[in-house]
C-alpha cells in the first residue's frame, strides 16, 4: 500500500514561487515516485506542474502544505521541504 505525508512550511525566499523557483520544484518532483501537491488557501496544485505551482500564486510568507502520496512519498516530502525552505537555494 502507497504512504501518504503532509507538512505546512512558509515560503521564505524573497520572490515567492516566481518562474524559477517553480521550474526547480517541478523539476525535483519528477524525480519521485509520487504524487506531489502543494495547497494553499483552498487551492491545489500538481508540484510537478510549473504552470499549476505560478497559479497559487505564493509570495513570501505564504504558508503551503505539501501533499505526497505513492512508493517514494516520504522521501519527495523530505526533499520538497528541504527546498521551500531552504528558499530555493537562491538567498
Amino acid at each position: 500500500m502507497a504512504s501518504s505525508f503532509s507538512k505546512t512550511v512558509t515560503i521564505v525566499n524573497q520572490l515567492g514561487l516566481h518562474a524559477r523557483a517553480a521550474t526547480k520544484l517541478a523539476q525535483l518532483c519528477q524525480q519521485f515516485d509520487a504524487a506531489i501537491e502543494l495547497q494553499q488557501e483552498g487551492r491545489t496544485a500538481d508540484a510537478s506542474s510549473v504552470l499549476a505551482l505560478l497559479m497559487l500564486a505564493s509570495s513570501k510568507g505564504k504558508t503551503v502544505e505539501v501533499v505526497t502520496h505513492g512508493n517514494q512519498a516520504e522521501a519527495a516530502l523530505q526533499s520538497v521541504v528541504l527546498l521551500i525552505e531552504s528558499g530555493f537555494d537562491e538567498e
